[in-house]
């Protein structure tokens, strides 16, 4: 697979040189046996220490799956039914109202859900919220009313109205950050400690947490900002909060990549890890599967704040599903994954894919604000490209 190395390398050198470049980015792939390629290139900071395969980034959404993961284990128990209220297992979830919009003078217009929101709709992002950086109401009640940003980590930034009736619709928010509470209601500990027993510790996972160790502080990559004129900043200030309020199952974990390529590799393996079984195979199964029901679809995710995400989506045109908890492509891509992958991303321009037909996933990580960034993001998808045309080369020769 020399084909392989040059041909991801030319990517990573590509992205971190020139003008319109990355600060620095990790990749890597694998196979169900193990990496089968690791690079790094750039600088954790701009005009800093060079990146490393051992750098730790703020993996923002990627921590969604691991989530989902720990939810999925509950299922398996009989702890958890995914069709009942979620106010069952997380109580504060019961309390919250429908956002019908905003009076005359500015005040929201609340009223109670027609139905109860279920952990399946958390799951599948049917519950009802959103992010403030994808959705105009919940601007506004930042912006007017106070909400908190998901990234403060804060019981008051997921304790949000709802934007539509449970189930109505697919909307891409801070459903995850709640099924987090609801495995916490199930298992009575802390989101962390559940999955550090139940994934990190059967995966061999260590760098990987909601709260860096001092060690994992010094090699971590500064979130840089993009300007309109593509130039770099480095946000030295802006960091998710270790020791949060609440483990935010949606996006507050902090790892390394070659931890994720352990979580990858899990699915890859039918949920099996080197010290241990994570979920049945025939959990993983049913949750790699599109499960949204038509008219539900995933959609493109609107920037509507500048600073944090462009619009963005994945393959324009394609059809695309969500299962428990990753994005599904339901045709083949133009980057050569098939129809029926998984995978998803995190909002400072890191990306994943896991192939499950091909036996084959990888993870891009950068520290880039807004989400979508141009550099990045098309990189990532180069790097996707690269691998296929590896595969495809080798299988031919």
């Amino acid at each position: 697979m020399t084909d392989l190395k040059s041909g991801c390398d030319a990517v990573l050198r590509g992205v971190t040189e020139g003008e319109n470049r990355v600060p620095g980015v990790v990749a890597m792939v694998t196979d169900r046996k193990g990496d089968i390629y690791s690079g790094a290139q750039g600088e954790r900071r701009l005009g800093g220490a060079p990146m490393t395969e051992d750098t730790v980034f703020a993996i923002f959404s990627t921590t969604k799956a691991i989530a989902g993961t720990t939810a999925l284990q509950c299922v398996e128990e009989g702890l958890l039914d995914l069709d009942a209220p979620a106010k069952e297992y997380a109580p504060a979830i019961g309390k919250l109202q429908v956002l019908e919009g905003f009076d005359a003078s500015g005040q929201p217009r609340l009223r109670a859900p027609k139905s109860d929101v279920t952990t399946r709709q958390l799951m599948l992002h049917t519950g009802g919220f959103g992010y403030d950086f994808f959705s105009e109401s919940y601007k506004r009640l930042a912006e007017e009313h106070g909400q908190p940003s998901v990234v403060t980590a804060s019981r008051a930034a997921i304790e949000t109205p709802l934007l539509f009736d449970p189930g109505e619709r697919w909307e891409y928010g801070s459903n995850i950050d709640w099924v987090g509470q609801v495995v916490e209601g199930v298992r009575g500990k802390r989101l962390g400690e559940v999955m550090r027993e139940r994934v990190f510790d059967p995966l061999g996972m260590t760098d990987i947490a909601f709260t860096r160790t001092d060690g994992m502080k010094a090699r971590s990559a500064t979130i840089h900002a993009r300007g309109a004129d593509m130039s770099l900043t480095p946000l030295d200030d802006f960091a998710l909060p270790d020791n949060p309020e609440i483990d935010m199952g949606g996006h507050g974990l902090y790892g390394t990549v070659p931890e994720y390529m352990k979580f990858i590799r899990m699915w890859l393996n039918d949920g099996a890890g080197p010290h241990g079984r994570v979920l049945k195979p025939e959990t993983v199964e049913w949750a790699v599967k599109g499960a949204l029901v038509p008219p539900q679809k995933v959609t493109m995710l609107p920037g509507v704040i500048p600073s944090l995400s462009n619009d963005a989506e994945f393959f324009p045109g394609l059809k695309k599903d969500w299962s428990y908890t990753f994005m599904v492509n339901s045709e083949e891509a133009p980057t050569g994954r098939p129809a029926g992958a998984i995978g998803w991303a995190g909002l400072a321009n890191s990306f994943y894919w896991i192939d499950r037909k091909n036996g084959v996933g990888g993870y891009w990580a950068t520290q880039i604000l807004p989400f979508g960034d141009p550099v990045s993001f098309v990189g990532y998808l180069d790097f996707e490209a690269a691998v296929y045309r590896a595969m495809t080369g080798a299988k031919a020769a």
